[in-house]
This record gives structure tokens, C-alpha cells and sequence, in this order.
């Protein structure tokens, strides 16, 4: 294939990245030692297929077109080696800067909080937890024989996205299942033009983040 046969295939399939209906579902692959996941619209169309880079030092995500893994739009690096408060930076196959992703301090030990900034570090959007005490059962229950294997139908966080106007635009949940593998996004608000593409890399990475906290 030519180089400009590439770069042809890689703008259909960012387009298709951006253009999608909601409400979207994030289902993490079981059985694996990558923490994978993909990412379907509603119809059921693969729009994107995540591969977090597992033992690294700063985390390392890519994000594909689909499940071949032929195709790589994205990727997601921490700025800093193993802490709380990192940022997450989304570029895309050119190296280009399109926003990042960062938790809000200490608040968010207890309640988890994010902003997203767009490509200049400007704050756009932010995601607040709804029910924290959710999350608390969902890891102390965990533990218990045999009722532990239910948590995942019981206890399931929901995190909203605000705009800076206050709007809530969107809604992300922990749907419920045995394995917890599966999360649900639904649009409540239109978002600014172009926003989509921004709004779903930040998503994928927070629920990597939230995923290994219960």
C-alpha cells in the first residue's frame, strides 16, 4: 500500500472515530495480560479498540481502528512515571497534540474528579463521580466468599460530564455484570463542534484509571 493509500485509510477511519451514535458501550476483553476493551456504537459497529501496554513504567495506551489492530489513531502517554496526580495527553497518528486528561488532586481519592483540556491546555470539560459510596461497597463486598461474586450486579459508579457552562452532557456507567467489564456512555447535551474525539480519549482513559480502583 502507498503512503498515500495510508493516509487515506487513516482519515476514513479517524472519520469514522468521530462520527458515531450514542449511546456507546466499552466491553474489556477477559483473559487477556493487555487491558483491552472495545468501543461500539449503538448499532453495534466497532469505532475503536483500546490496548493499554501492560508493566510500564508511564502508562502507554494505544487506541486502534478496530479489532485487527491494523490501524492505530491514537495514543495516550502519562507525562510523568507512576503518580496520582499525571496527566494523560491523546495525540494522534501524526504526533499531534488534541487534548489531555488529568484527575482533579486529592479530591478525587475519595470522589473521583477529571478536567479535559483541549490541544492549548485549556479546561473544556469536567467528570465528577455521582455516588462514591458505590465504589467503596463495590471493593469491600468484593472480598467477601460468594456474595463477592455478585457485587458487579449490585454496586456499578456513574460519572457525569459537564461542560464549563454547567451543562451535563453526558453520562458514563459501570453497567451491571458479573466481571464489571462493561461500561455504558449516553449523550444528554450536544457538545461543541468537534468535541467528540476529544471527549472519547479522555473517557477510554479514566476508565482505565477508575477500572483499577474498583
Amino acid at each position: 500500500m502507498s503512503h498515500e493509500e495510508l493516509l487515506d485509510t487513516h482519515t476514513k477511519t479517524r472519520a469514522d472515530f468521530k462520527e458515531f451514535d450514542f449511546p456507546l458501550t466499552f466491553q474489556f476483553k477477559l483473559g487477556t495480560i493487555s487491558n483491552d476493551f472495545a468501543a461500539k456504537d449503538s448499532s453495534g459497529r466497532t469505532i475503536a479498540y483500546v490496548r493499554q501496554k501492560m508493566f510500564k513504567l508511564k502508562d502507554a495506551i494505544m487506541v486502534f481502528s478496530d479489532e485487527t489492530k491494523t490501524h492505530q489513531l491514537y495514543t495516550i502517554k502519562a507525562d510523568r512515571i507512576i503518580d496520582f496526580n499525571a496527566s494523560y495527553e491523546f495525540t494522534d497518528a501524526n504526533d499531534t497534540v488534541l487534548g489531555s486528561i488529568g484527575r482533579k488532586g486529592m479530591r478525587s481519592l475519595w470522589k473521583a474528579h477529571y478536567e479535559i483540556f483541549d490541544a492549548n491546555k485549556l479546561q473544556e470539560y469536567h467528570v465528577r463521580e455521582q455516588n462514591p459510596w458505590a465504589k467503596v461497597a463495590d471493593v469491600l463486598f468484593s472480598e467477601i466468599p460468594i456474595l463477592g461474586m455478585f457485587t458487579g450486579y449490585m454496586f456499578n459508579p456513574k460519572y457525569e460530564i459537564v461542560a464549563a457552562d454547567g451543562t451535563v452532557v453526558a453520562r458514563l456507567s459501570k453497567e451491571k455484570s458479573f466481571f464489571g467489564r462493561t461500561f455504558k456512555l449516553e449523550k444528554l447535551a450536544e457538545f461543541k463542534s468537534g468535541d467528540s474525539e476529544r471527549l472519547l480519549l479522555a473517557l477510554m482513559m479514566m476508565m482505565l484509571l477508575e477500572r483499577r480502583r474498583g
